[in-house]
Protein backbone atom coordinates (compact mmCIF):
# COMPACT_ATOMS: atom_id res chain seq x y z
CA UNK A 1 0.00 0.00 0.00
CA UNK A 2 1.19 3.49 -0.84
CA UNK A 3 -0.50 6.68 0.37
CA UNK A 4 0.79 9.88 -1.17
CA UNK A 5 -0.18 13.35 -2.30
CA UNK A 6 -0.09 13.78 -6.05
CA UNK A 7 0.20 17.13 -7.86
CA UNK A 8 -0.39 17.09 -11.58
CA UNK A 9 -1.33 19.29 -14.50
CA UNK A 10 -3.41 18.04 -17.39
CA UNK A 11 -3.50 19.15 -21.03
CA UNK A 12 -5.63 18.44 -24.07
CA UNK A 13 -3.21 17.86 -26.96
CA UNK A 14 -3.29 17.02 -30.64
CA UNK A 15 -3.02 13.24 -30.82
CA UNK A 16 0.55 12.45 -31.86
CA UNK A 17 1.10 10.34 -34.97
CA UNK A 18 1.05 6.57 -34.39
CA UNK A 19 4.69 6.31 -35.56
CA UNK A 20 5.77 8.73 -32.84
CA UNK A 21 3.66 7.03 -30.15
CA UNK A 22 5.11 3.63 -31.07
CA UNK A 23 8.61 5.04 -30.41
CA UNK A 24 7.63 5.65 -26.76
CA UNK A 25 7.16 3.09 -23.98
CA UNK A 26 3.40 2.40 -23.96
CA UNK A 27 1.02 0.16 -22.04
CA UNK A 28 -2.70 -0.65 -22.17
CA UNK A 29 -4.91 0.29 -19.21
CA UNK A 30 -8.43 -0.81 -18.37
CA UNK A 31 -9.81 1.27 -15.50
CA UNK A 32 -13.10 0.44 -13.77
CA UNK A 33 -14.76 2.67 -11.19
CA UNK A 34 -16.29 1.01 -8.16
CA UNK A 35 -19.17 2.08 -5.97
CA UNK A 36 -17.24 4.21 -3.43
CA UNK A 37 -17.05 3.27 0.24
CA UNK A 38 -17.70 6.89 1.27
CA UNK A 39 -18.82 10.25 -0.12
CA UNK A 40 -16.13 12.39 -1.77
CA UNK A 41 -13.89 9.45 -2.65
CA UNK A 42 -13.26 7.79 -5.98
CA UNK A 43 -12.56 4.08 -5.83
CA UNK A 44 -11.18 2.24 -8.86
CA UNK A 45 -9.32 -0.82 -10.06
CA UNK A 46 -6.88 -0.99 -12.95
CA UNK A 47 -5.50 -3.72 -15.13
CA UNK A 48 -2.30 -2.47 -16.76
CA UNK A 49 0.02 -4.24 -19.20
CA UNK A 50 -0.16 -6.24 -22.41
CA UNK A 51 0.01 -9.71 -23.90
CA UNK A 52 -1.22 -11.46 -20.76
CA UNK A 53 1.35 -9.75 -18.53
CA UNK A 54 -0.77 -7.52 -16.28
CA UNK A 55 -0.41 -5.64 -13.02
CA UNK A 56 -3.58 -5.01 -11.01
CA UNK A 57 -4.08 -2.06 -8.65
CA UNK A 58 -6.81 -0.78 -6.36
CA UNK A 59 -6.82 2.99 -5.82
CA UNK A 60 -8.82 5.21 -3.50
CA UNK A 61 -8.50 8.92 -4.22
CA UNK A 62 -9.69 12.06 -2.42
CA UNK A 63 -9.32 15.40 -4.22
CA UNK A 64 -7.50 18.11 -2.20
CA UNK A 65 -7.50 20.89 -4.84
CA UNK A 66 -7.88 21.21 -8.61
CA UNK A 67 -4.24 20.05 -8.96
CA UNK A 68 -3.70 17.79 -5.94
CA UNK A 69 -5.20 14.65 -4.48
CA UNK A 70 -4.51 12.15 -1.71
CA UNK A 71 -4.12 8.71 -3.22
CA UNK A 72 -4.03 5.28 -1.58
CA UNK A 73 -2.88 2.74 -4.16
CA UNK A 74 -2.33 -0.96 -3.55
CA UNK A 75 -1.10 -3.63 -5.96
CA UNK A 76 -3.54 -6.54 -5.84
CA UNK A 77 -3.79 -10.06 -7.25
CA UNK A 78 -5.85 -10.96 -10.31
CA UNK A 79 -8.30 -12.73 -7.97
CA UNK A 80 -8.69 -9.60 -5.80
CA UNK A 81 -9.17 -7.53 -8.96
CA UNK A 82 -11.91 -9.85 -10.22
CA UNK A 83 -13.57 -9.81 -6.79
CA UNK A 84 -13.54 -5.99 -6.65
CA UNK A 85 -15.08 -5.85 -10.14
CA UNK A 86 -18.25 -7.15 -8.51
CA UNK A 87 -18.52 -3.63 -6.98
CA UNK A 88 -18.24 -1.94 -10.40
CA UNK A 89 -20.40 1.16 -10.59
CA UNK A 90 -23.09 0.29 -13.17
CA UNK A 91 -23.60 3.99 -14.01
CA UNK A 92 -19.99 4.29 -15.27
CA UNK A 93 -18.35 2.75 -18.34
CA UNK A 94 -14.89 1.19 -17.86
CA UNK A 95 -12.18 3.34 -19.47
CA UNK A 96 -9.79 1.75 -21.94
CA UNK A 97 -6.71 3.69 -23.00
CA UNK A 98 -3.11 3.41 -24.12
CA UNK A 99 -0.63 5.32 -21.96
CA UNK A 100 2.68 6.40 -23.51
CA UNK A 101 5.48 7.94 -21.49
CA UNK A 102 7.57 10.90 -22.63
CA UNK A 103 10.57 11.92 -20.47
CA UNK A 104 11.81 15.50 -20.46
CA UNK A 105 13.90 17.44 -17.91
CA UNK A 106 13.51 14.82 -15.15
CA UNK A 107 9.71 14.82 -15.59
CA UNK A 108 7.50 12.11 -17.08
CA UNK A 109 4.66 13.23 -19.32
CA UNK A 110 1.90 10.62 -19.61
CA UNK A 111 0.04 10.70 -22.92
CA UNK A 112 -3.34 8.94 -22.69
CA UNK A 113 -4.76 7.89 -26.06
CA UNK A 114 -8.43 6.91 -25.96
CA UNK A 115 -10.21 4.84 -28.62
CA UNK A 116 -13.14 7.29 -28.81
CA UNK A 117 -11.01 10.23 -30.04
CA UNK A 118 -9.10 10.25 -33.33
CA UNK A 119 -7.62 13.76 -33.27
CA UNK A 120 -6.84 14.51 -29.63
CA UNK A 121 -5.41 12.96 -26.48
CA UNK A 122 -4.82 13.94 -22.86
CA UNK A 123 -1.37 14.49 -21.38
CA UNK A 124 -0.58 14.74 -17.66
CA UNK A 125 2.60 15.62 -15.84
CA UNK A 126 3.15 14.93 -12.14
CA UNK A 127 5.00 17.78 -10.44
CA UNK A 128 6.82 18.17 -7.11
CA UNK A 129 4.54 21.11 -6.19
CA UNK A 130 1.68 23.24 -7.51
CA UNK A 131 4.04 26.13 -8.42
CA UNK A 132 6.65 24.02 -10.23
CA UNK A 133 7.57 25.48 -13.62
CA UNK A 134 8.44 23.23 -16.57
CA UNK A 135 8.99 23.33 -20.32
CA UNK A 136 6.31 21.76 -22.49
CA UNK A 137 7.68 18.97 -24.76
CA UNK A 138 8.36 20.40 -28.22
CA UNK A 139 7.09 17.18 -29.86
CA UNK A 140 3.58 17.85 -28.53
CA UNK A 141 1.00 20.32 -29.88
CA UNK A 142 -1.06 21.87 -27.11
CA UNK A 143 -4.77 22.49 -27.62
CA UNK A 144 -5.37 23.86 -24.10
CA UNK A 145 -4.75 23.19 -20.44
CA UNK A 146 -7.56 21.23 -18.76
CA UNK A 147 -6.18 21.04 -15.20
CA UNK A 148 -9.18 21.23 -12.90
CA UNK A 149 -11.64 20.74 -15.77
CA UNK A 150 -13.54 17.67 -14.60
CA UNK A 151 -14.87 17.00 -18.14
CA UNK A 152 -11.46 15.47 -18.91
CA UNK A 153 -11.03 13.34 -15.79
CA UNK A 154 -11.24 9.61 -16.37
CA UNK A 155 -14.18 9.54 -13.97
CA UNK A 156 -16.12 12.04 -16.11
CA UNK A 157 -15.08 10.29 -19.32
CA UNK A 158 -16.60 7.11 -17.90
CA UNK A 159 -19.94 9.00 -17.75
CA UNK A 160 -19.83 11.08 -20.94
CA UNK A 161 -17.23 11.70 -23.63
CA UNK A 162 -16.94 15.33 -24.80
CA UNK A 163 -16.77 16.01 -28.52
CA UNK A 164 -13.33 16.51 -29.99
CA UNK A 165 -12.07 20.10 -29.85
CA UNK A 166 -10.38 19.94 -33.26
Amino acid sequence: MSVNTETERKFLIVRPEDDYLSSLPCTRILQTYLIPEKEGMTDRVRMRGSLGNYVYTHTKKVRLSHMSSMEDETEISKEEYESLLLRANPALTPISKTRCLLKKDNLTFEIDVYPFWKKQAVMEVELPGENTEFDFPEEITLIREVTGNHDYSNYSLSKRVPEEDI
